[in-house]
Order: C-alpha cells, then structure tokens, then sequence
C-alpha cells in the first residue's frame, strides 16, 4: 500500500517509532474491558497495538482525513467489516451514537492534532460522564498546561476544568525526531481517569464562567477580573473572600475555585435580595 501523505492543514505528523506507540497504547491497559475510541489514526501505527488488546467490536477509531480512512480499510480489515472505522470529524461526532450510554462508559486515546488539541480535551469534558479514560499524545507544552499543579504558570482553564473531574498524570515526553514529517516541538503523554466526581459542590455553569473569566486575566488578581461577574454595587467582604481575591488563577485548587464561585453566587444572590426589597 502507498504511504499516507501527512497534510499540513491538518496538523498530520506520522508516529514513525513503534517502541513509542507500544507505551501509549499499554496507558488503557487497565481499561482492556471497556470501548475504546482512537482519534485520528493516520496510517494506524498505534491502532496496531490497541487492536491486539481491545477486539473490532469494542474497538472504533475516528478519522478525517479520506485517504487515511482508504489506507485504513485495507490495512485493518477486521476494523473494516465491523464498521468500525468511522470517517468524520471527531470535534462534531455525536459519541452516544457511537457508544450507546445503555453500554456505559468508554476510553479515548490517540496521537492528537496539535491544532485542535484543546478541543479534543473540551469535547471530552462534554462526555465526562460516559468518557472514564482518556489518554495519548499532544504538544508537549498543552500536555503540562493540562497537568499543571496550582502556582505553575503553566496551569490555565484547561488545567482547572479537567481536574475537576480527572486525575491527570503526565506520563512521558517524546522527541521530535520520531515522526514524519518532525514537527519543531516535543510531544508529551497524558492520561486523565475519572476520579469519580459527580458534583462539584457549586453551580458546574457558573463554575466554568468563572474559571475562564479569570484565566481570560491572569496578570490580573482575581478581585479585578470578577468584577465582571458581580453586579456593580457588590462589596467583596473580607475574610475568605478577600483572600481568594488577592490572589491569581494560577495559584487557586480545584476545590479554592470551587469555593470561590460558592462566594460570587452568594453575592450574587444578596445582590439580588437587596435590590428587591427596594423594589
């Protein structure tokens, strides 16, 4: 078969080192039980792997590229004949539809576009609830973004909003010299279980408002940028309040940003009460 041809638009750089490919698929071992979905197969050098351990029936992998998805069917004839390969674009699969949630939860893993990482990692958010495992590579620079602690600059609202509901380890880098074509930058494996969360203990919408809100001015203290989230006559009390306030994105948990959209809530309301009893 002729070699895929990697396109630039959409950010295709082929794993070439099998070695490499073996490690990100061993990341699901411990899910070889559930569906697995792999996102953006190219010419199938993880699909190999992950297919020795999750059989055609469980296993479906989500390509864009048409030439890719010929290369594919010819190659993995099992996945072929069970339908399971899947042409589209992964960012607009319905993924109930693909996973029934009567079957429940599923993994996602893959060698991830560089240009639409983060939106992978959103759209998994949207499926945190069905989605348990969600592994493979990325830039590196979004992988430690992602894992970030709180008080590394690294950390921003993806960091926040996936450790909310993930435990995420960075796993490993990986050289730019082990792909074709090599891109300018290293690459770096991630893995995020779900911890099990089903409430976070603070309104989910508002909380991620707030967490963008702030991140959208992180040279800022977080009193100046959730001012645009309260009405123009609140006070910030003092105390706990206060504290998180004076302080910057990067350095608040998960459980200080909980804590604090509790506290814009409650302003919020008092706000509101306020205003009608003037009314």
């Amino acid at each position: 078969m002729r070699a895929v041809k990697p396109k630039k638009a959409l950010g295709q750089h082929f794993l070439t080192d099998l070695n490499v490919a073996a490690r990100i698929a061993a990341t699901l071992d411990d899910y070889v039980d559930l569906p697995v979905l792999e996102i953006g197969p190219g010419m199938g050098v993880l699909t190999q792997f992950l297919l020795e351990k999750h059989p055609a029936g469980q296993f479906k992998v989500a390509e864009i590229d048409t030439e890719s998805v010929d290369y594919l069917t010819v190659a993995f004839p099992a996945l072929a004949s069970a339908g399971a390969i899947v042409a589209g674009d992964f960012l607009e699969m319905d993924l109930d539809a693909l996973f029934p949630p009567a079957d429940g939860p599923f993994c996602v893993i893959g060698n991830y576009p560089y240009n639409i990482s983060s939106q992978i990692f959103f759209r998994v958010l949207d499926y945190k609830d069905r989605i348990t495992c969600c592994s493979g590579m990325l830039q590196r620079e979004v992988a430690e973004r992602i894992a970030a602690a709180p008080g590394s600059k690294a950390r921003g609202i993806l960091s926040v909003l996936l450790q909310a509901w993930y435990d995420v380890e960075y796993l490993f880098t990986v050289s730019e010299h082990v792909f074709n074509p090599p891109p300018k930058v290293k690459s770096g494996v991630i893995r995020l279980r779900r911890n099990g969360l089903t409430d976070l203990g603070c309104d989910p919408a508002l909380f991620r408002t707030v967490v963008k809100t702030t991140f959208g001015q992180r040279r800022k203290t977080i009193r100046n940028s959730m001012r645009s989230l309260l009405p123009p006559s609140a006070v910030i009390p003092d105390g706990r309040a206060s504290a998180l306030a004076a302080m910057r994105p990067e350095q608040l948990s998960v459980a200080e940003f909980v804590e604090l959209t509790n506290i814009i809530s409650d302003i919020r309301d008092k706000s509101r009460q306020a205003q009608d009893l003037i009314r």
